[in-house]
């Protein structure tokens, strides 16, 4: 198997930015009228450079704005078009925003779409003919839902219990991870960031259902699962929390929350977490449920693949000659692509994307989706851009996509 990108779209660097600031003025006026949610023009970053950069860039945030690239997110709508999302964090936004981009030519130039306010960690899924965002508010913020009908170009505004609130209570926690399908009901995991102490260890985990043919916009529709506190005397004490979980549904029919483990070494780990049939309750043996897993220090995506009849995995892994270099989570250098027929034995299949540094380079938190004989997926990257780089491996300045054909 040979992972093929799609060529990156043109950058032609004879225009000055000026140019491109009044067209991106003009633009921004027209989307106004027309109604479109869609953010304040920024002038385009002057003398970036992306030839080294792995894959198709869909979007860009210098280190020196503050402001980086999170919680990428992609779906595929009906009439083929691609439609991906991330948000933004970092000392100079505002920890609220998601971006909304199209491509209508399988991955090969991108533009943005919406701007949502309010919108954050969330994931992207088509429903019933219908696109919907679901995540949360803001960092740590309300768990919220959002609807679209126009292929993601304005959204539903999350006002109350009928309109996509669906817990107004505290904090919560998540990340783009799968929504599914499955015995007459669509599955999401969620984490609330309420328990004692800092992080990782004041998530508990849970998961939301609600019927397939329900108004996934009204709250009472979704039935949550009990809260799943982790102990930090798990793992023999190196139990640093787990978050960022996916259902999954296991060889049994059961539905499954598989969940990134926060833990001081290697090997790393996820923890299988068990959900009732009615999805009413949540159950973990720390006795049995901690796997070893590939890159599950850091976030992951799991989907079931009916051909192959295996599940895989997209995750940043770590290699041998950085095993004992640092804590797992900070290593983000190397993605690879895994498989497991159990959900319990994972293998590495095929190391998909490198690079030799771990302090400036990552590709992280990818989410993904089965295209034919493909994968195709975003990623966020932290990469050379001419710039000086990334802020660091984590605080990434570049969303990516990817095509790895013929993946099985």
């Amino acid at each position: 198997m040979r992972p093929i990108d799609a060529p990156r779209t043109a950058v032609d660097p004879g225009k000055t930015w000026r140019v491109l600031w009044a067209c991106a003025v003009l633009l921004w006026y027209s989307s106004i009228a027309a109604g479109q949610t869609s953010p304040s023009p920024s002038p385009p970053t002057a003398n970036a450079r992306f030839t080294d950069v792995p894959g198709t860039v869909i979007d860009h945030s210098p280190a020196a704005s503050g402001v980086y690239i999170g919680s990428p997110a992609l779906a595929v709508l009906p009439n083929g078009e691609y439609i991906a999302s991330h948000d933004l964090f970092g000392p100079g936004s505002e920890k609220n925003r998601t971006d909304v981009f199209s491509s209508q030519d399988k991955g090969r130039t991108w533009r943005r779409i919406a701007t949502v306010i309010g919108q954050w960690w969330s994931s992207l899924f088509f429903h019933r003919g219908a696109l919907y965002l679901m995540g949360t508010s803001r960092e740590n913020g309300f768990a919220v839902i959002r609807k679209s009908t126009d292929g993601g170009r304005t959204w539903t505004e999350p006002k109350d219990e009928n309109s996509g609130l669906l817990f107004g209570d505290g904090r919560y926690h998540c990340a783009p991870v799968p929504v599914v399908s499955h015995g007459g009901r669509l599955w999401r995991a969620m984490e609330d960031a309420m328990g004692p102490d800092g992080w990782g260890r004041h998530f508990n985990s849970f998961m939301m259902s609600a019927e397939e043919n329900a108004d996934l916009l009204r709250a009472a529709n979704w039935r949550s699962s009990n809260r799943l506190a982790g102990n930090p005397n798990w793992l023999d004490g190196a139990f640093g929390g787990w978050l960022e979980g996916n259902a999954v549904v296991a060889p049994d029919g059961t539905v499954l929350n598989m969940l990134r483990v926060d833990t001081p070494a290697c090997p790393e780990k996820a923890a299988m977490v068990r959900i009732s049939r009615d999805g009413r309750e949540a159950s973990f043996d720390p006795a049995t449920g901690f796997i070893d897993f590939p890159g599950g220090a850091k976030k992951f995506t799991i989907r079931f693949d009916p051909e192959s009849r295996q599940y895989w995995c997209i995750a940043s892994i770590v290699t041998e000659p950085y095993k004992s270099k640092s804590k797992p989570a900070s290593i983000r250098n190397t993605l690879a692509l895994t498989s497991s027929p159990d959900l319990r034995r994972w293998v590495i299949r095929r190391v998909l994307l490198e690079h030799p540094d771990t302090l400036k380079h990552g590709f992280q938190y990818v989410d993904w989706l089965f295209d034919g004989r493909d994968i195709i997926a975003v990623c966020r990257t932290a990469y050379d851009d001419g710039l000086g780089g990334a802020h660091n491996y984590h605080d990434a300045n570049l969303l990516t996509f990817h095509r790895f054909a013929d993946f099985r």
